[in-house]
């Protein structure tokens, strides 16, 4: 089952300096409008023959995010089948971000 993780949860994570991997899975265009700091693109569709990309520091969640938390869903899915099992979606996506976490990230 795909673990989900909380826009709030994230922000105590990234404000505590803990380890984490941030994967944006939208497509370019989107990346461009908003992004989390630190992020790496790879489109959901091109995650799968990517995914030597990911490189986690030692003991850091992965966490796949888009734009509503729909795809990076699937993301997570992938990326735990794959064998990364620190592997999360960001539930609510980058525009929860925008409405909980931080108004000044464009909503789109």
């Amino acid at each position: 089952m795909v673990q989900q993780m909380p826009v709030q949860e994230l922000a105590r994570k990234l404000e505590a300096k803990e380890p984490v991997f941030l994967v944006d899975v939208r497509e370019p265009w989107e990346h461009e409008i908003a992004a989390l700091p630190e992020s790496k693109l790879i489109p959901l569709g091109q995650l799968q023959v990517r995914v030597t990309e990911i490189k986690p520091p030692p003991g850091a969640a992965v966490i796949a995010y888009c734009h509503h938390g729909i795809r990076s869903l699937s993301a997570a899915a992938l990326l735990e089948h794959l064998g990364l099992t620190l592997a999360y979606s960001l539930a609510g996506g980058i525009d929860a971000w925008s409405v909980a976490i931080d108004p000044k990230v464009p909503r789109y």
